[in-house]
């Protein structure tokens, strides 16, 4: 997946809110592909049959870390739209 190009569209209120909810789904994307990128790295080490106990350990400690993350970011960007909403709203 390539980097997107948010090109600046014209200088309304209503193209700057949409621009905006295109960036919030734009990271919606990235965090999909996170996630994505975690769960392959836990079934290629659970795939292997020799993994000790503590490498397990040290996964979910990885994972977890990771899945508290996104949650913080998708709180953040829940928030963003909630804002954006209202604002529209209020116009």
């Amino acid at each position: 997946m390539g980097m997107p190009v948010i090109t600046p569209g014209s200088e309304t209120r209503d193209q700057a809110v949409t621009d905006l909810i295109q960036s919030v789904a734009l990271e919606e994307a990235a965090i999909a592909h996170i996630l994505n990128a975690e769960g392959e790295k836990m079934q290629a080490l659970i795939g292997r049959f020799e993994t000790a106990p503590e490498r397990m350990l040290e996964l979910n400690d990885s994972v977890q870390q990771m899945v508290s993350a996104v949650t913080r970011l998708e709180m953040m960007l829940h928030a963003k739209l909630e804002f954006f909403s209202s604002e529209f709203r209020s116009k």
